[in-house]
């Protein structure tokens, strides 16, 4: 690799020199980055037990349980981190988020990798780190454990291959894009979205002449092979995912934005006052001088939100890319203040401060929901909707938090109230992943079997040996199941005031199915 090809954009006049770098070692550029990185980390680990566990969580445990080559609505590597968190830390919530949470302190400082990659200097690779910590949307992603606090993560360690294979002209480095990709593929499966973007933005701007690297398409293969297992479950199983997708778009559960609300949703989800950041980024890769170096990553992003706009996506599905365009707009904002108006960066990166601290209490557990309910009430900020559903007095995020161990206490004092010999026979069936997966993560506690669930995944596990002579139904109103037993009793009632209102619902103890489980299992899947 030809050494002196590597970052050309960088200048004396936004960059500080080698000399101030020695002489300061503790203030450059990498090291603010990292000390950014670091707060972030602690912020996530300090806030890891506020609240409880996410439903998805439990979910991704319970996946962990069955470790395989797919699942219905996620690739195999959330559960293998799933259960290497457990293995390693058991149940702790602190430990179960630590992996995110180290997520998020890498993103930070991957986003002042490619600030410096771009030619940023000291304040700009600081302001770019900095602007990623008080990204709402990445606050929030980076408190649970699920695959949406790595996705981010993987989507930048593309582009920084690609900005690696751009500076350096080497095309070694779109092979290590290909491998990412694949992990990607892996971890979930919006990467492709990513990849048919960088695809257009290469064919669009003279990194086309990688088209004919051997390295390029070596990456293709070692993408292909890298999601090639899972590709092969999904085949086996007639591919779950197309078919949940399918049932999700059918029922209207998601929020449908129109293409100028779409957009207005990101600067939301990504926080008002770095709006004017990564739009100037987006800007600074088409028209600048420097910048047009790099127009295939703006390339990427217009492809990216067209995606999404014209699939009708959820708001937040654009969220991975806006660290490469908090990184451009960093570098230009430097530049821009240079040689004058050196007082804006101070003053906007207070207000980035200020701002990411005002918005900070409604994405992470940092008060207590009493408090929370007040604070948000006082700023008349909420978050912009995704889903129809009936949430309660918390925004979804937080309400999937709550509830779930006392839910599980009700059902062990119903199944505690049977026989023992009825015990034995009796099986505990979830209409949802959330309530299975809660059976699944607090039950031994309480002394409670595996649940059973005609939901996703679990309804590939299957009913086990149960027959339906006896069931503990949760999440029904009792209305099916009043149709499919002999006898139907209302034996318990599960709420909480911060749950999801939907989770708050009557317990049913049911006996005496009218067909055989084992026969009827085929005939309750629920992919959605």
């Amino acid at each position: 690799m030809n050494a002196s090809k590597v970052s050309p954009a960088r200048d004396e006049a936004c960059i500080a020199s080698p000399s101030s770098e020695q002489r300061f070692p503790l203030a450059s550029g990498p090291m603010l980055v990292l000390y950014v990185a670091a707060a972030k980390l602690l912020l996530h680990l300090l806030t890891a037990t506020r609240y409880g566990i996410f439903r998805d969580e439990l979910y991704y445990l319970a996946c962990s349980q069955h470790l395989a080559l797919g699942y219905v609505d996620q690739p195999p590597a959330i559960a293998l981190v799933a259960w290497i968190a457990r293995h390693l830390f058991g149940d702790s919530l602190l430990g179960i988020r630590l992996f995110p949470a180290l997520a998020g302190a890498a993103l930070v400082w991957l986003t002042g990798k490619l600030a410096r990659e771009m030619g940023a200097g000291r304040f700009g690779q600081f302001l770019a780190a900095l602007a990623i910590f008080t990204v709402p949307f990445y606050l929030l992603l980076d408190h649970w454990l699920t695959m949406n606090a790595f996705e981010p993560l993987i989507w930048m360690g593309c582009i920084w291959c690609v900005l690696r294979a751009i500076n350096s002209g080497d095309a070694r480095y779109w092979f290590w894009f290909g491998v990412i990709s694949g992990i990607g593929f892996e971890t979930k499966y919006s990467i492709a979205f990513l990849l048919l973007a960088v695809l257009a933005g290469v064919v669009l701007t003279p990194e086309r002449r990688f088209l004919k690297s051997r390295y390029l398409w070596a990456g293709v293969l070692a993408c292909a092979a890298i999601a090639l297992p899972n590709f092969l479950w999904q085949v086996q199983h007639g591919f779950p995912f197309l078919e949940l997708m399918h049932n999700i778009r059918m029922t209207n559960r998601d929020v449908l934005r129109g293409p100028i609300a779409f957009i207005l949703d990101q600067a939301k989800n990504v926080g008002p006052m770095l709006f004017p950041l990564w739009a100037g980024g987006l800007v600074w890769l088409f028209i600048s001088k420097h910048g047009r170096r790099y127009r295939a990553l703006g390339w990427t992003y217009v492809v990216v939100l067209g995606f999404f706009i014209a699939l009708h996506g959820k708001n937040y599905y654009v969220a991975p890319i806006y660290p490469m365009l908090l990184a451009a707009g960093a570098i230009g904002f430097e530049r821009l203040t240079s040689q004058r108006w050196g007082w804006l960066r101070l003053s906007y990166a207070a207000l980035v401060v200020i701002t990411g601290v005002l918005l900070a209490p409604l994405v992470c557990p940092i008060l207590a929901p009493e408090s929370f309910l007040r604070y948000e009430q006082t700023l008349g900020i909420q978050p912009p909707e995704a889903e129809h559903q009936n949430n309660g007095p918390l925004p979804q995020y937080f309400a999937d938090e709550f509830g779930w161990e006392n839910m599980v206490r009700q059902v062990a004092i119903v199944y505690h109230a049977l026989s023992p010999e009825e015990q034995a026979r009796t099986a505990i069936f979830a209409n949802g992943y959330g309530e299975a997966a809660a059976v699944d993560f607090f039950g031994p506690k309480y002394g409670l079997p595996r649940a059973i669930c005609k939901h996703n995944t679990y309804w590939i596990w299957g009913p086990r040996n149960y027959d339906g002579s006896t069931m503990i139904v949760l999440g029904s109103d009792g209305s099916g199941d009043r149709r499919h037993f002999k006898t139907v009793e209302a034996a318990g009632r599960v709420e909480d005031p911060y749950s999801r209102r939907d989770e708050h619902f009557t317990i049913w103890l049911c006996r005496g199915l009218k067909a055989n489980l084992q026969a009827a299992w085929p005939l309750i899947k629920n992919f959605d």
